[in-house]
Formats: C-alpha cells, sequence, structure tokens
C-alpha cells in the first residue's frame, strides 16, 4: 500500500506570501473598529498611573476577576509598560499580567498596540478620555472588547450613563457588560 501524501495549501504558497498573508493578519489584531475614532490630543504623561475597571465585555484572560486595575508607565524606549491586576475570589488569589505598548501612529492619538504575549499585539484604543484624565473608554480590535476605565473605584451613574450610551452608538453590543466590583480597592494601589 502506498502512503497518502496530503499537500496543504499552505505548503504550496512561496514563503514571501506566506510572511505577508500572516503580517496582515497580526496587523487586523490592531485595527480600530468600526464606529470607533481614537482620541486626539492624547497626552500620555497624563494618562500613566493606575486606572481602576469600572466595565468590561467579557473575554477569557479576565474572566471571573473583580477589583481589576490596570496600571501604566514609560519606558525607557518611548512605550509603556503595563500591568494588569486582578482578584479571583473563587482561587483567593491576585492574577497579574505584565505587557508593553507603542503607539501606533502619533503620540497625540490614544491608539497603541499591547502585548502580553512576546511578538502579539492588540489593539487599544482610547474612545473617550475625560478632560481631566479621571475616566477613559476603550475599544480593542473589534466590538468584542470594551473597558470603561477611572481614576477611583467608581464613577458617578449619570457618567457612567453617558458613557454607555456612547459605547452604543459606536457598535457596542452592552447586553454582556460586566460591572467590576472593587472591595479590595485599597490593596489594588498598594506596589
Amino acid at each position: 500500500m502506498t502512503p497518502v501524501r496530503t499537500i496543504h495549501w499552505v505548503n504550496r504558497l512561496p514563503t514571501s506570501l506566506f510572511v505577508l498573508l500572516a503580517a496582515l493578519m497580526l496587523a487586523g489584531c490592531t485595527g480600530v473598529p468600526q464606529g470607533v475614532t481614537p482620541v486626539q490630543g492624547f497626552q500620555a504623561e497624563r494618562y500613566l498611573g493606575t486606572w481602576y475597571e469600572i466595565a468590561r465585555l467579557d473575554h477569557s484572560f479576565e474572566r471571573g476577576l473583580s477589583d481589576v486595575s490596570a496600571t501604566y508607565q514609560r519606558r525607557a524606549d518611548g512605550g509603556i509598560d503595563v500591568l494588569n491586576k486582578g482578584y479571583n475570589p473563587a482561587r483567593k488569589n491576585w492574577s497579574e499580567a505584565k505587557g508593553r505598548a507603542y503607539f501606533l501612529d502619533s503620540p497625540n492619538t490614544g491608539s497603541l498596540k499591547v502585548s502580553f504575549f512576546g511578538p502579539f499585539y492588540g489593539g487599544y484604543h482610547v474612545m473617550a478620555l475625560d478632560p481631566d484624565y479621571r475616566w477613559a473608554m476603550v475599544a480593542g480590535p473589534d466590538h468584542d472588547y470594551f473597558w470603561i476605565l477611572a481614576r477611583t473605584p467608581s464613577l458617578p451613574d449619570d457618567v457612567l450613563n453617558k458613557l454607555l450610551q456612547t459605547a452604543r452608538q459606536a457598535g457596542f453590543d452592552l447586553h454582556g457588560l460586566i460591572r467590576v466590583n472593587h472591595g479590595r480597592a485599597e490593596e489594588v494601589a498598594r506596589p
């Protein structure tokens, strides 16, 4: 019996075309979702520091976490170090994820690429920002990723409702929105 040899379509592609397709697929992970416009006049130095996650759409890498915060610090290479921290009440422990972010275009535009996994980046697009940098609304590379952040563990209802209205108008389905509990906020603020 002669062995059957399967030829996959990927094996037929010239290497340069395969590299181009891979690059295009990865570039799509940093794109801006339709209906979202990153803020202009963004000032990274004012954005640095700790932000509390007020609300988010559910996704696997934060599933079940409460007391979620993100801390941003300037890197020597001009990028931004990211430290995400959250509490897992089921396991009774803190989880941390360290990453790095770089501006996609101008540092005056709130549009960055963030990586927690080596060379793979995802979009981080600040789509609304308080003039005093007290709250921010952030989109990922598509309408499945959405966060509302604040400098304090809560936001006034009128501000939150306005942000949610803006998110709906930008095409986000907020039926699965998670309001993040911050019962351990004093622990988030500690280094």
